[in-house]
């Protein structure tokens, strides 16, 4: 290994590198914007964790026994040979690590100048592998950059990479060293909360834009307050303050979860054992049980985030079984510290910036912890603001990481939503039809409410399906995302008033929000709405929509009778039902002959648009006499004595 710099090999892709303490990914961005890279099983994140085999001889590539998920899966099997979390260990002392390494059940030694290195001994001894946080490191990072060449189809040897705000030089150093041993020309070191964002754009349309990046990951929390300013094609950043915690994230909610378990099952099936006898006899749990708990927990965690409860069963051998389900409001109640924990941080950090929430113009959520409905909703009412979800909060640094690559590349990164909307954003409605909201060429910031209903009788969920795209049909237009609306009280189909409001910010994040004016349900997503999309792309779709147009509203056309057909026939079956008895039977065959003729249209596969809709009218307006019978019974029901 030496320590001469790597020439710059030139050309080629630059890709963005997100080195993480618990994930690691890599990115790549062109014309049409950033995307994450895979590997061979559609994978984007690559676990930081890696097991050594010291009897194998030689450098720590040579012993390297696996890698990434392989070696997470075993690494209960194997935790004095398992390596995780080295980013912790990057550029720092033995001394710096008195306080992490009773956390680590693998060996950390002093090693050349006092820095930390680890010591792995084969099984039964006699071999023994010394290797440096940066040596770990770069095996992670080879594995991204074989990721990046099989996906691009090219050699690559250039990138950027990302560190926390805090790290100090020693440990940018460190990173750097560890990219030139992975084969890499690490052409800068970027900020992680800078490159989230960059991610969002955020900073390309202001002269001084304050943000902070809340970063809650599987182990770590971090803050930071930025002062972002854009000098010709360089994101400048300042960070104004830095606070957290290295040990409090996700892993934190998983551990409570397993200890609720640990102890109720405890209470029902050994009582009146605690303490070490718990621990060492009839309460104890093999790592079998163990290792259950932690991924019934985990899941759980996951579950809550979108559900209102969830289910645990947890066999035990020779004892029982143990069932418990959790709801979102306990969970809630459970982890409400924790959430404190994070905002005392934001408190501190915004103290050490001088500043105040009414200061901050927009908050970032990166980490998978972020995904906690709660600390959502916790950390947008602390700084009085709507905080950006938009990108998946475990590739966002990535992508970030490769715009800023794609910017050092001299490709255009301009974005598409500059001063307008280029494409249409809307709604999926029943049976495949696009309800447009925002229409084209509408100036941001845009903000539009438009009024909804369901379809059928009883519905308690509607799902929200948001498109882009100037067609007529779900089929022709791009999916930006989905989500549900769930818990509306269930009425007849019509009845509930559900309010759909669109709105792009400045920066062309649109946000979609439904409630429904009943109940106050409500829910609500966030995209990046030309994520992916080149300007001859939206150009293209453009074209289409023209070339299409009068077969497009012919389609939509027809939906919409269906639609209508469909509700008007089942409301005059209804009431046929209900008063059938008090009208004639001309009068009544005369309206099933029009049911039947509207039936008939909506069976048939392509029906004449015209033809339908003077079915359809004429059908509605024999029908009014049958619809006041049946209101004029209603009132007479509702006015009778008790």
């Amino acid at each position: 290994m030496s320590d001469a710099k790597q020439p710059d090999v030139g050309g080629g892709p630059i890709i963005g590198i997100d080195l993480g303490t618990t994930n690691s990914l890599v990115a790549y961005c062109d014309a049409s914007g950033p995307r994450m890279l895979a590997d061979d099983e559609g994978r984007v994140m690559l676990p930081s964790v890696v097991r050594f085999d010291p009897s194998r001889g030689g450098p720590p590539g040579a012993c390297l026994d696996a890698i990434g998920h392989a070696a997470r899966a075993h690494a209960i099997e194997y935790p004095g040979s398992t390596i995780f979390s080295a980013k912790r260990l990057m550029g720092r002392g033995i001394e710096d690590m008195a306080d992490e390494l009773a956390y680590l059940p693998y060996e950390v030694v002093a090693g050349e100048h006092n820095t930390a290195r680890v010591r792995i001994s084969s099984e039964g001894g006699g071999t023994e592998l010394i290797v440096s946080p940066p040596q770990i490191s770069a095996l992670i990072l080879l594995e991204l950059r074989r990721y990046a060449e099989a996906r691009l189809g090219v050699p690559v040897r250039r990138a950027v990479v990302t560190v926390p705000a805090y790290f100090d030089d020693a440990q940018r150093q460190a990173t750097r060293d560890a990219g030139r041993i992975a084969g890499l020309d690490v052409l800068r070191i970027v900020n992680e909360p800078t490159a989230a964002a960059l991610a969002y754009n955020l900073g390309q349309r202001h002269d001084d834009a304050t943000v902070a990046v809340y970063d809650l990951g599987g182990g770590t929390f971090d803050i930071s307050i930025l002062r972002l300013q854009l000098a010709g094609q360089t994101l400048v950043d300042q960070v104004l303050a830095t606070d957290g915690n290295t040990h409090l994230g996700g892993d934190d909610v998983d551990r409570m979860i397993i200890e609720l378990i640990q102890r109720e099952i405890r209470a029902q099936f050994f009582p009146g054992i605690s303490g070490k006898d718990a621990d060492n006899g009839a309460g104890s749990f093999t790592p079998a049980t163990l290792q259950a708990m932690r991924n019934f927990a985990e899941a759980t965690k996951i579950k809550l985030s979108t559900d209102e409860r969830a289910d645990i069963e947890i066999d035990l051998p020779g004892v029982g079984r143990y069932q418990r389900t959790i709801t979102r409001g306990e969970f809630e109640q459970m982890i409400a510290p924790w959430v404190d924990r994070t905002i005392d941080c934001c408190r501190r950090a915004l103290q050490s910036a001088g500043l105040e929430t009414a200061d901050i113009e927009r908050v970032i959520l990166v980490g998978g912890s972020t995904r906690i409905p709660m600390v959502r909703n916790r950390v947008s009412q602390w700084f009085d603001t709507q905080v950006y979800t938009a990108l998946d909060p475990d590739q966002v640094v990535a992508l970030g990481a490769a715009a800023q690559a794609s910017i050092l590349a001299g490709i255009n990164r301009d974005m598409l939503l500059l001063d307008v909307i280029p494409l249409s954003l809307g709604i999926e409605t029943m049976g495949g039809a696009v309800a447009k909201i925002i229409t084209a060429n509408t100036t941001i910031p845009a903000r539009v409410t438009e009024m909804f209903s369901t379809y059928v009788d009883e519905q308690t969920n509607v799902n929200i399906h948001v498109l882009q795209g100037e067609r007529e049909l779900v089929k022709d237009c791009r999916s930006l995302g989905q989500f549900d609306l769930r818990g509306i009280p269930a009425m007849p189909a019509g009845l509930p008033k559900i309010e759909v409001t669109f709105l792009v910010d400045a920066n062309g994040i649109l946000s979609v929000t439904a409630v429904e004016r009943r109940s106050e349900k409500a829910a609500q997503i966030q995209i990046v709405p030309n994520h992916g999309l080149t300007r001859q792309e939206v150009s293209r779709m453009e074209a289409q929509s023209v070339a299409h147009a009068k077969q497009d509203m012919a389609a939509h056309q027809l939906i919409d009778l269906r639609n209508q057909s469909r509700m008007d026939v089942r409301a005059i079956e209804r009431q046929l039902a209900k008063v059938g008895d008090e009208i004639g039977d001309d009068y009544r065959g005369q309206i099933e002959a029009h049911v039947a003729a509207v039936r008939q249209l909506l069976d048939m596969p392509d029906p004449d648009p015209t033809v339908f809709h003077e079915a359809l009218d004429t059908m509605d307006k024999a029908a009014v006499r049958l619809a006041e019978i049946a209101i004029r019974q209603s009132l007479r029901e509702g006015s009778s004595p008790m």
